[in-house]
């Protein structure tokens, strides 16, 4: 039995890092990831995890749609490109983060099944540190688990998890999800280190 390859997105953890930490402004449209190269990504790692035959990433992309509006063109474009958007709306409180519960029920739900025995890849797609018990969770129960993000803009007690096997995904280099190099003082590698990009 093939082992499943699941994707969740914290659309708006990606946009707010990219627009206030990366940038210092809202990103303009073609500044934003190319979510297709993002699933693109996840689905190398499912085949190469699988020796070539992994299945298609299931890609679950997390929206808040508290106000009762969705953004139609961008939900029809992920539909377009094998997502899966999930439009979740709390009780209007504004201090619910729909988003994050979402994500957090939707990882202890894979964890439940990769206690039960079957196994499991999950990529996530954010920053923040609400989601630590349950990728912790998930690591202690085998499963393979990475996240998709700005390294340099990682929850710091996130990213103590790569000790127990926690892979750290960077969306520029890594995922090569951006059509432009982006603005970022981050540590370099020495190994990774080209001068012919800076000069």
């Amino acid at each position: 039995m093939s082992t499943p390859t699941y994707l969740l997105v914290d659309g708006e953890n990606i946009d707010a890092t990219l627009g206030m930490s990366v940038l210092g402004r809202r990103p303009e449209p073609e500044e934003r990831p190319r979510w297709d190269r993002v699933l693109s990504f996840c689905d190398d790692l499912s085949d190469a995890s699988a020796g070539g035959q992994g299945d298609d990433t299931i890609a679950l992309f997390f929206l808040n749609a508290t106000s009762g509006h969705m953004p139609m063109g961008f939900v029809q474009a992920l539909m377009a490109m094998d997502y899966r958007p999930l439009p979740l709306a709390g009780s209007g409180d504004p201090e619910e983060k729909v988003v994050d519960i979402g994500i957090q029920r939707t990882l202890e739900a894979i964890a439940l099944r990769v206690e039960a025995g079957q196994g499991a890849q999950v990529l996530l797609g954010s920053h923040d540190g609400d989601y630590i018990p349950q990728v912790g969770r998930l690591l202690d129960a085998g499963a393979r688990v990475g996240v998709l993000c700005f390294r340099e803009f990682l929850n710091s007690q996130l990213a103590i998890l790569e000790a127990r096997g926690l892979a750290i995904h960077d969306l520029e280099t890594d995922v090569r999800a951006f059509t432009s190099p982006l603005p970022r003082i981050r540590i370099i590698p020495l190994d990774e280190f080209d001068p012919v990009t800076f000069i």
